[in-house]
C-alpha cells in the first residue's frame, strides 16, 4: 500500500538536513549527505533517496517535498547579481544614489563611512515621463514614445533583467503596467520586476530596492527551482519499490514540491518563480520555525532562537509560538521591504576566523574559514585558527565529527591557537577562552538586537540553540543575558528540515492607504481589507486549498503624525466601523510603549495616523507529532549505566585550567534523567558543553533542558 510521506530538505553549504514525516503514523526520520554546490541537485536527490532507503520506502510514497534554499541569500551577500537595468519616473533618476542619507551602525563620524556601489549603476538607470501622485490621480501621461526608447536601449546592450518602479505606483500602477507591456512587445528576452506586484507600499527607496531585488535573483531562482522540479520528477517517476518494481507507470507524477519563504509560509515551485525575493531569508526561517514549535510544545513560549552554523549565527525571537516578523529587513547591503521573519546574523560560526587587528585587539569573525579548507583541525589546508580550533583546543568538542565519521586534528588546532597566543603574549587558555568570550558576546549582541532593542526583557525569555554549533555556547550566553535557560532540541542539526515539515502556505499583500484616525473613511478601509483577502483567496485556491480550509489574518501600520517610521499591530476580524478604529489605535497606543518607553495615549495634539493595510491569506498544513521518550523510571539502568562514555580534560575556564569532566552520549537519555555540570553531552551532530554550576535536565520530548543548578533546586 502506497505511504504518504512528506520530506523537508534544508541545503547547507556542507551539509544538506533531512528529516521526513509519515503522515499516517507519525514516524519522524532525519538524516544528512554532504552538500553539491556544483549542481545542487544531487545533494538534494541524494537526501531524498538517502531519507527513503532508511524508511524502507519508494518515490511513489512521497506526498509533498519542502525545500529551504540559500539561492537567493548567497546571490545577494555575495553582491554577484547579474546586468540589471533600472526604469523609473522622469526626474527621479538618483534615488538609489540618495537613499536614506543614512550612515550605518558604527561609523560614528560619516568622513570615514564609503557609500557602497548601487545595485544599478547610474549608466544603467532610464527614466519615462508621466506622473501618478499619491491618491492615484494621474497627473501627467504615459510617455509612450520614450517608454519604446528605453526598452531598445536596453535590448540593444543586452540587458535582460530590469525593475520598474515608478512614483506613486501603489495608489495606481496603470503606467508601470503600461511599461511592461511595451517591454514585453519590444525586450521579449527580458525578466521584468514591477514594484506594483512586489511591493504595492509608499516609500520610493525602499519599494524601489525591494523591486530591483526581486529582478535580480529571478534568474538564478528560477533556474534552480525548475532544476529541481525536473530532477524530482524523474526521480520519483524512475524510483522502484522496496520490492525493485518500477512504479512509474506511465506519465510522471506531478509532486507537491514547496519552497520556503522568508514570512515563515511555503509557496509552491511554480509560483516562487514570479515571486523570488520572497525566499532571501529561506533558510533561516524554517529553522525559528522548527525550533519555536518544538520549545512551545515543551512549555516555553517566551524563547530566543540561536541557530549555529558553520559560517554564522542567526537568531530571532518567538512567542507563543510563532516567529515574530518585521518588514525593515535587509540581505547583505540590500534592503527588502518585505514581511519577513525578524533573523538578526552574526558573523560567529564554527568557521570563524580569529585575527589581531592593527591596534593589537584579538577579533573573531566576520571571516570565515568555511567548510574549504576549514578550520586548521579539518587538516584540508586551513591556515589560521578559528573558533571550532578553539573549542577543541580546550576540549570542549570530541576529536572527531558525526560520530567519528569525520576525525579532528587536535594538534594542529592547539599549534593555530597557541601561534596567536604568541602574538598576544597569552597562554594558551587564555587566548583560546577569549576567541570563545569574543564569539559569545557576539551571539548576546546579536540577541539583544531582536529582544532589549524590540522592548522585551531577556530575562523572560529560553534560548532554543540548535545547528551544528548552535550549543557550544549556550551556558555562556545565559550567564551574559541572564536568560532563564536553554531548550536544546533532539538532533538539533535537522532542526531547520524539521522546520520544513511545520509550515503553512502563506502569501502577504499590503496597501499603503494613509489617513488620520480621527477622518479615517472606514468603509473605505473595509474595501481595501476585502479587496487584499479576495487576491489571497484566489491565491490559495491555486495552490489547491478549499475555501472552508482558508485562514486570514489583518495587521495595520501605524505611527504618530509626523514620524518617519510606522509601527505594526495585530487587527482581528470584524466589520471595520468607529469601535473597531478604536480599538486598533488603543493597541498601536500599547505598541509603541512597549517598544518606546512613552506613548500619547492622552495628548490630544499628537495625532493617530494609519499608514498600510496588511492581509496574510493562510493554508494549514497538519503539523508534526513530536513522539515522547521513554521515561527514565521504566530503565532498569541508571543514566549512568546508559549514557555514561568516559572522561576527558575540559577547560570552562582560564583561571581554573582543565577539569576532568564527565562525557554523556545522549541517544541513551531518557526523560526526567538529569545531570549536573561540568559536563559534555555528545550525539551525531552536535556536542553540549554543560558548565559548572548548570543542570540539565531531560523532558518528556527529549529535549535538553538547561538552568543554573541552584535555580534547578529551587524549581
Amino acid at each position: 500500500m502506497t505511504r504518504r510521506i512528506r520530506i523537508g530538505i534544508d541545503t547547507g553549504g556542507t551539509f544538506t538536513d533531512v528529516v521526513a514525516l509519515d503522515e499516517d503514523s507519525g514516524e519522524l526520520v532525519t538524516t544528512k549527505t554532504p552538500s553539491t554546490p556544483g549542481n545542487p541537485a544531487d545533494g538534494f536527490l541524494a537526501g531524498v533517496s538517502k531519507v527513503l532507503d532508511l524508511m524502507d520506502a519508494s518515490g511513489d510514497d512521497i506526498s509533498a517535498v519542502s525545500h529551504g534554499t540559500t539561492v537567493a541569500t548567497n546571490k545577494l551577500l555575495e553582491g554577484k547579481v547579474e546586468a540589471l537595468g533600472f526604469i523609473t519616473t522622469e526626474g527621479y533618476e538618483f534615488i538609489l544614489e540618495i537613499a536614506r542619507q543614512a550612515v550605518p551602525d558604527g561609523y560614528g563620524n560619516s568622513y570615514f563611512w564609503v557609500k557602497p556601489p548601487r545595485i544599478v549603476p547610474a549608466d544603467r538607470v532610464k527614466t519615462v515621463g508621466g506622473r501618478i501622485d499619491f491618491q492615484g490621480k494621474e497627473i501627467r501621461p504615459f510617455d509612450e514614445d520614450r517608454a519604446v526608447q528605453v526598452a531598445r536601449w536596453f535590448k540593444g546592450r543586452g540587458i535582460t533583467t530590469i525593475g520598474v518602479c515608478f512614483l506613486h505606483s501603489y495608489a495606481d500602477d496603470g503606467h508601470e503596467r503600461a511599461m511592461r507591456a511595451i517591454l514585453r512587445r519590444e525586450h521579449p528576452d527580458a525578466v521584468v520586476s514591477i514594484s506594483s506586484e512586489v511591493l504595492r507600499e509608499y516609500r520610493e527607496y525602499e519599494r524601489s530596492m525591494t523591486t530591483l531585488v526581486d529582478a535580480a535573483v529571478k534568474p538564478s531562482v528560477s533556474r534552480y527551482v525548475a532544476n529541481i522540479r525536473t530532477r524530482l520528477t524523474e526521480f520519483v517517476s524512475q524510483t522502484p519499490g522496496p520490492s525493485g518494481e518500477d512504479t512509474g507507470g506511465g506519465a510522471p507524477r506531478v509532486l507537491p514540491f514547496w519552497v520556503m519563504k522568508s514570512n515563515g509560509g511555503v509557496l509552491s515551485a511554480d509560483e516562487v518563480v514570479n515571486q523570488p525575493i520572497t525566499t532571501v531569508l529561506s533558510g533561516p526561517a524554517a529553522g525559528a520555525l522548527g525550533a519555536g514549535l518544538i520549545a512551545s510544545r515543551a512549555g516555553f513560549d517566551r524563547v530566543l532562537t540561536c541557530d549555529g552554523g558553520g559560517t554564522s549565527t542567526d537568531v530571532s525571537v518567538v512567542l507563543a509560538g510563532e516567529p515574530t516578523l518585521t518588514t525593515e529587513g535587509t540581505v547583505g547591503a540590500y534592503p527588502s521591504k518585505i514581511p519577513m521573519i525578524d533573523v538578526v546574523t552574526v558573523g560567529a560560526g564554527g568557521g570563524s576566523i580569529a585575527w589581531i587587528s592593527p591596534e593589537g585587539s584579538l577579533k573573531v569573525g566576520p571571516q570565515s574559514a568555511g567548510a574549504d579548507p576549514g578550520p586548521l583541525c579539518y587538516a584540508k589546508g586551513g591556515t589560521e585558527a578559528t573558533i571550532t580550533d578553539a573549542h577543541l583546543t580546550l576540549g570542549r568538542i570530541p576529536p572527531h565529527l558525526l560520530g567519528g565519521e569525520i576525525p579532528l586534528d587536535v594538534e594542529a588546532a592547539r599549534a593555530g591557537v597557541a601561534a596567536l597566543a604568541d602574538r598576544l603574549g597569552l597562554d594558551l587558555q587564555r587566548c583560546a577562552t577569549g576567541i570563545l568570550e569574543i564569539s559569545a558576546w557576539n551571539q548576546a549582541n546579536a540577541l539583544r538586537q531582536v529582544s532589549v532593542k524590540r522592548g522585551l526583557d531577556v530575562r523572560d525569555f529560553m534560548l532554543a540553540t540548535f545547528g551544528g554549533s548552535g550549543s557550544l555556547l549556550a551556558c555562556r550566553l545565559v550567564d551574559i543575558l541572564g536568560l532563564a535557560g536553554v531548550v536544546v532540541p533532539q538532533h538539533p542539526g535537522n532542526v531547520s528540515a524539521f522546520g520544513l515539515l511545520t509550515v503553512d502556505v502563506k502569501n502577504d499583500y499590503v496597501q499603503t492607504a494613509v489617513a488620520r484616525h480621527h477622518a479615517l473613511d472606514h468603509a473605505a478601509v473595509q474595501r481595501t481589507f476585502d479587496e487584499l483577502t479576495a487576491r489571497a483567496a484566489s491565491a490559495l485556491g491555486a495552490e489547491g486549498f478549499p475555501s472552508d480550509a482558508h485562514r486570514y489574518t489583518r495587521t495595520v501600520d501605524l505611527r504618530y503624525f509626523g514620524q518617519a517610521y510606522e509601527v505594526r499591530v495585530a487587527a482581528p476580524e470584524g466589520l471595520v466601523d468607529e469601535g473597531y478604529a478604536a480599538d486598533i489605535a488603543s493597541r498601536f497606543h500599547d505598541e509603541h510603549r512597549a517598544l518606546y518607553g512613552y506613548d500619547f495615549r492622552d495628548d490630544p495634539r499628537q495625532q493617530v495616523e494609519w499608514v498600510n493595510l496588511r492581509i496574510t491569506g493562510i493554508g494549514p498544513i497538519t503539523r508534526p507529532t513530536l513522539p515522547q521518550l521513554a521515561d527514565a523510571a521504566t530503565s532498569p539502568a541508571t543514566v549512568a549505566e546508559r549514557a555514561h562514555r568516559g572522561r576527558r580534560p575540559v577547560c570552562f575556564d582560564s583561571d581554573d585550567g582543565d577539569v576532568e569532566t564527565d562525557l554523556w552520549w545522549r541517544p541513551a537519555l531518557l526523560a526526567g534523567d538529569t545531570i549536573e555540570g561540568p559536563a559534555v553531552i555528545e550525539e551525531f551532530g552536535s556536542t553540549v558543553p554543560l558548565h559548572p554550576g548548570f543542570r540539565l535536565r531531560v523532558d518528556a520530548l527529549g529535549n535538553l533542558v538547561i538552568t543554573k543548578s541552584s535555580e534547578a533546586t529551587e524549581a
